[in-house]
This record gives C-alpha cells, sequence and structure tokens, in this order.
C-alpha cells in the first residue's frame, strides 16, 4: 500500500508519516524499542515486508521459514490496520518490552485484534524485535 508523506502515520502516533516512521523505513534506526514497536506496526501497516524481516531479531524462528517475506505479505495486504495503543514500556539498557494492542479487521471484517507483550534486544547500538507473547485480553 503506498502511503503519502503527509499522510498520518499508520502507528496512530498524531504525527505524519514523514515526522514518525518513515525516517526508520527510509534506513534511519529507531533509538528505543518503544519507537522500533510503532514502525513495525506501520511498516505491517502499509506492507513493508523487508523491513519487518530487517527489524527482527537473527535467532527469530521465521528465519528458518522460507515463506516467510510472502506471508508477511500476505498478512498485511489482506488486513486493515486500525489502531495501536501502547500498554506498557518497560526500557533497559540491552532489552526492553513493550506491551501493546493491536486493532485489526481481516478482509472480510473480522476483528484479528490482539495484545502482546514484545521482547526487544539491542546488539550494537540497534533494536531488534525478537519475540511476542500473546496476552489473553484483547
Amino acid at each position: 500500500m503506498k502511503i503519502s508523506s503527509n499522510s498520518p502515520c499508520p502507528c496512530k502516533s498524531g504525527k505524519k508519516y514523514k515526522k514518525c516512521c518513515k525516517p526508520y523505513h527510509d534506513g534511519d534506526y529507531p533509538k528505543t524499542a518503544l519507537l522500533l514497536m510503532r514502525s513495525r506496526f506501520s511498516a505491517y501497516a502499509i506492507g513493508l515486508s523487508n523491513y519487518i524481516i530487517k527489524t527482527t531479531y537473527k535467532t527469530h524462528e521465521n528465519f528458518k521459514n522460507p515463506n516467510w517475506k510472502s506471508e508477511i505479505d500476505f498478512f498485511s495486504n489482506n488486513t486493515k490496520f486500525l489502531g495501536l495503543k501502547i500498554l506498557d514500556v518497560k526500557n533497559g539498557e540491552q532489552e526492553s518490552f513493550v506491551s501493546f494492542k493491536a486493532t485489526l479487521l481481516s478482509k472480510s471484517n473480522n476483528d484479528i485484534s490482539f495484545s502482546e507483550n514484545s521482547r526487544f534486544l539491542k546488539e550494537k547500538d540497534t533494536w531488534f524485535y525478537e519475540r511476542g507473547k500473546i496476552l489473553k485480553n484483547k
């Protein structure tokens, strides 16, 4: 999906895309796990599967999946990304956690929203998504 630089950012920060997640999608590195979390949500929303892969920690199980990129593309193209609500952030020097609720609808308008506690690891001054644990309450 194409998005204008002047459009509201898909991460729902209230900022324009060009002042929020676009710099990260263009190659800058997020300075915090929270910024990485937001930029990954936006990347899913606009179909930037290469960004999702690039910002995932090297030991993640999906690196063994030869269909991973096409699965990300399918998910992005068949999902409406309606909202992102940050529930909690626990910052650390090398490890951080971000809990969030993603409000999503499938293309057939089924609610596929979920809440997750995501773990992020920092390596050589760069944050990566390491894994997530789905929270019971949406």
